[in-house]
């Protein structure tokens, strides 16, 4: 007696269908797994026996075999329970297998035959939708996860009877409710208007949103640089539908989304301890799971105090932040997850915090900020667009009242701005300033007369890279896009190179 369900597996972020192939025949009672599947798969046989039984059901005194197909590719989790206790009540009659070949099941099965939701759903999701299939079943705690992605019939089971009626035409438990509240409300959000003073860093954090730009705020402690941060994501534009779909997928991938929850609605903002290790940052494991940069998709990264960082760990940034993806090679696997995000830190210019400060004096000698600025390299430091240094605050910006034009105003500046490279950029996907190919944007940006010249100049004085030579063309057209111009201007070069403040100040940085 023969029967096979489907269900689907996850590499990296991407989902793939597994056959669940179910043989039942004469012979000692045995239970048998095949097909390459972890730990957490094989123990799997004494929940599906003991949820058998404990629905109601027989579970066959015979020889029962099961193959997870491909039987090459590695299968992990508990998401096969409820899959292969469907396979093998088809295989012995107990089941009417009307609907099996022709939608997934996921889910965990619990001792009593309950379900359990599981991790990786959305992946799972979008292969099945790829593979034809007509719809879904699983766990209420997944369901409205799955229910985001459309164009997929979502069927939510509480237990193990329940699945067994659905396959057979019954209605499901409960249908997921798309009017309730999605996931990923930011935590900790601040608004501009709460911020005093810093004219020019809430300057720059507008062109950061507007154009994708990475960020660095150099300041002494407490000046409000993590406020400054934790502004950003608030005057991003909103998630599309695409950005939406990938970014949960990372997180249902990585654990982190809360139970019942939905397609993410607020743009991630990831703020890792500086004692993070490469692996925790970038994504590793035995089998390769996303790292802080992947979970901050299409969002943020802030890492405060930066060179607290171990260097290693820093320098693996590199690849995210010229390509927008990371590549984890591990002994049981290589996965690539997407990475493309806002970079934005933050740091003391000096151990002690006080150099450049208007009032208090720098006990550093100079070999000691040297040392300390050293610890971020300069290809590194090349990466970040924007540097801006952030200066206490006066008493009278401090005890004036809340300022205005708060994040609504910035938002509907920046999402103007991002609409005009949409268009601009309509042949790469719509990308931002900061992401388009570089032969794509100096056939775009051609600068002319007193523009020109700054740049010039500014390339000469500095001993700009060509990496930095572009950033600063890059920024000037999203500070042009800000002010709705068609062409770059001199002000929007001149106050492009303001923003590479470590170069113009290597010397006394002494970065050089």
């Amino acid at each position: 007696m023969l029967a096979t369900a489907l269900s689907g597996g996850v590499l990296g972020i991407d989902g793939y269908v597994v056959r669940v192939e179910v043989d039942v025949g004469r012979g000692l009672p045995s239970f048998s797994m095949v097909g390459l599947g972890d730990s957490a798969v094989r123990e799997g046989r004494d929940r599906v026996a003991s949820a058998i039984r404990n629905s109601g059901f027989t579970f066959p005194m015979e020889r029962v075999t099961v193959n997870l197909a491909p039987a090459d590719v590695r299968k992990e989790g508990a998401g096969f329970d409820l899959p292969i206790a469907v396979g093998i009540l088809a295989a012995v009659g107990q089941v009417e297998p009307r609907l099996l070949g022709r939608v997934a099941l996921v889910g965990e099965l619990a001792l009593d035959g309950t379900t359990r939701g599981v991790t990786g759903v959305l992946p799972v999701a979008v292969a099945a939708l790829k593979a034809g299939l007509r719809a879904i079943v699983l766990p209420p705690e997944n369901a409205r996860e799955a229910h985001g992605l459309g164009g997929l019939r979502v069927l939510s089971v509480r237990n193990l009877r329940s699945a067994a009626r659905v396959l057979s035409g019954g209605t499901p438990d409960e249908i997921p409710d798309p009017d309730c509240p999605e996931a990923g409300a930011p935590v900790g959000a601040t608004d501009l208007s709460e911020i005093r003073g810093q004219v020019q860093a809430k300057r720059a954090l507008e062109v950061a949103a507007a154009g994708g730009h990475n960020l660095l705020l150099v300041g002494s402690p407490g000046v409000g640089k993590t406020m400054l941060a934790r502004a950003l994501p608030g005057i991003m534009p909103r998630l599309t539908r695409d950005e939406a779909i990938v970014a949960t997928m990372i997180h249902s991938v990585a654990g982190r989304l809360p139970p019942g929850s939905g397609l993410l609605s607020a743009r991630p903002f990831r703020a890792p301890h500086h004692t993070v290790s490469d692996a925790g940052l970038v994504g590793g494991g035995r089998v390769p799971t996303p790292g802080e940069v992947s979970l901050a998709h299409a969002g943020v990264l802030f890492l405060d105090e930066l060179p607290e960082f171990r260097r290693n760990a820093l320098e693996s940034l590199r690849q995210s932040l010229e390509d927008g993806r990371t590549t984890v090679t591990r002994a049981m696997a290589t996965a690539t997850f997407p990475a493309e995000f806002t970079l934005v830190c933050s740091m003391n210019p000096c151990p002690c915090g006080n150099l450049g400060h208007p009032k208090k004096a720098c006990t550093c000698p100079p070999s000691a900020v040297r040392r300390y600025m050293g610890r971020v390299s300069g290809p590194l430091m090349e990466r970040i667009d924007i540097q801006v240094p952030v200066a206490p605050p006066s008493f009278g910006e401090l005890s004036e009242g809340r300022p205005a034009g708060g994040n609504a105003a910035a938002a509907e500046r920046v999402l103007r701005a991002r609409r005009l490279q949409g268009e601009r950029w309509s042949t790469c996907g719509g990308s931002t300033n900061a992401r388009v190919p570089a032969a794509l944007l100096t056939e775009a940006v051609r600068l002319r007369g007193r523009a020109r010249d700054i740049l010039r100049r500014a390339v000469s004085r500095l001993s700009l890279s060509a990496r930095s030579y572009h950033k600063i063309i890059r920024m000037a057209r999203t500070i042009a896009d800000l002010d709705g111009v068609v062409e770059v201007g001199p002000e929007h070069v001149s106050e492009a190179v303001q923003y590479r403040n470590l170069e113009r100040e290597a010397a006394r940085f002494g970065l050089r």
